[in-house]
């Protein structure tokens, strides 16, 4: 079932937006500030000279757990384990990040951001645990 791809393809365009975002705010900040970009040589040099690093920070974020989610809907797509529940669920787990990367780039509440974090990756791992449970299914059967 080839709809696994479109969840995996919206939270890539989502990564695509965020990255955008970070360059321009970072060059904005850059030239407003007048900034030597080589004094941005590593993160904490970023981190110690520029204000807004909250497009770079969700940037990371969504290099992090979603590499599960990525992982997951290649896994369901190769066992023919596409099934409406873990769609749903795949799509749950993109909105939610969706609603992360709002909250973490505009008025970054830490206790909404985290909320939404833990909701998006309780979805994640019972995506894993419904296709653990199908393979061990089908191992039994």
């Amino acid at each position: 079932m080839i709809s696994i791809f479109w969840p995996l393809i919206t939270l890539v365009a989502i990564t695509g937006f965020i990255w955008i975002l970070m360059y321009v705010r970072r060059i904005t900040e850059i030239a407003r500030n007048n900034i030597d970009p080589q004094s941005l040589a590593t993160s904490e040099l970023a981190r110690s000279k520029l204000k807004d690093v909250s497009a770079a920070d969700n940037f990371s974020n969504l290099l992090e757990t979603p590499v599960l989610f990525y992982a997951i809907c290649l896994s369901l797509f190769v066992t023919h384990e596409v099934t409406q529940p873990q769609l749903f669920l795949a799509w749950i787990y993109v909105a939610l990040r969706a609603l992360h990367s709002l909250v973490h780039v505009t008025y970054n509440n830490v206790v909404h951001r985290w909320a939404v974090y833990v909701l998006s990756t309780i979805c994640l791992f019972v995506m894993w645990v419904l296709f653990a449970l199908s393979l061990l299914g089908r191992h039994i059967s």
